[in-house]
């Protein structure tokens, strides 16, 4: 499109000065390529994608290997949706089974199968292998760290929904 902003939208908008333009199309493309990469490995060598994994780390850790599925769609930041059809494509592997909720019938609960349980201890070497080898060892101590700060900060502020709407969206 080649229309240039309205002089309007042009004041109200903060645009991003050079450097910042340049670190934010870093992000985009080195984010973009580790999950493909991290998602690529798991399938190829496990059988499972990368939010299968996400999934099925969730439920490792959970007190009994067992969540609501409410809870392990905002454990992982994930509409309900996604994290049905997700636990769906998991429940075919056997790996994951669901049930009623026992303390409230409208609730479901995902649980991690023995199957489960045996495919996240595969898994989950494998994977840190490839965040260890695709990120954390190719950035310095300090600036992993800011990243976990930056991430946490922008995570944090998105859960809360601080920023809310200037209502000058697109349309």
């Amino acid at each position: 499109m080649s229309q240039t902003p309205t002089s309007t939208s042009s004041r109200a908008t903060r645009w991003l000065h050079r450097d910042q333009q340049a670190s934010w199309r870093a992000f985009l493309a080195g984010s973009t390529r580790l999950f493909e990469r991290l998602d690529r490995d798991l399938r190829v060598h496990c059988g499972i994608a990368l939010p299968e994994y996400e999934v099925l780390v969730r439920l490792s850790e959970a007190p009994d290997h067992r969540l609501r599925m409410a809870e392990l769609a905002t454990s992982l930041a994930h509409s309900r949706s996604r994290v049905t059809h997700t636990v769906a494509r998991l429940e075919r592997l056997g790996a994951v089974a669901r049930t009623a909720c026992p303390t409230d019938g409208r609730g479901v609960v995902a649980e991690l199968t023995g199957d489960g349980w045996d495919l996240i201890v595969a898994a989950a070497p494998l994977h840190v292998r490839g965040v260890r080898a695709y990120l954390v060892d190719v950035a310095a101590p300090e600036d992993l760290a800011a990243m976990g700060r930056v991430f946490q900060a922008a995570a944090d502020r998105l859960s809360s929904d601080q920023l809310g709407s200037d209502g000058s969206g697109c349309g």
